[in-house]
């Protein structure tokens, strides 16, 4: 019996820095969620490896997800701070993971982990995000 191959699926909520970046969504669940990225010349940085930026922002926006998982349609969440460290250069298919370690009724203590294809640790990063239920969205100035 083989084990079924991960598909990706629409993000839960808009994020179109995400889509820009060509991250694909494979799922959350409770506490975890997944993006994944096939890199590009416009991800490289000036030694042909994934620049960091991308790496924080996959851990970012996957650990976010795992803070949503399961009240998609409830309150959003703000990173209110993010501490990343990257451990060796990325390269290829990168898999971005993010998974709740506490929860609070405000907030949401989560880690971080970027794996390249091997399943080599390639960045790990910490945060806390605060659920903005009740917060309206800032107005958007008419275009």
């Amino acid at each position: 019996m083989s084990t079924p191959v991960p598909m990706p699926q629409p993000f839960p909520i808009s994020i179109p820095f995400a889509h820009h970046l060509g991250l694909q969504f494979y799922g959350a669940t409770e506490d975890t969620a997944e993006v994944r990225v096939w890199l590009q010349p416009p991800h490289l940085n000036g030694w042909g490896v994934a620049h960091g930026g991308l790496l924080l922002t996959m851990m970012d926006i996957s650990m976010a997800l795992a803070a949503r998982s399961g009240h998609q349609e409830g309150p959003g969440v703000a990173t209110i701070e993010l501490k990343t460290s990257f451990l060796r250069p990325a390269e290829g298919e990168l898999r971005g993971i993010g998974t709740v370690l506490q929860r609070t009724v405000s907030m949401a203590f989560c880690e971080g982990r970027v794996l390249n294809a091997q399943g080599e640790l390639c960045a790990h990063a910490t945060a806390t995000f605060k659920f903005l239920g009740g917060v309206a969205a800032p107005a958007r100035p008419a275009r």
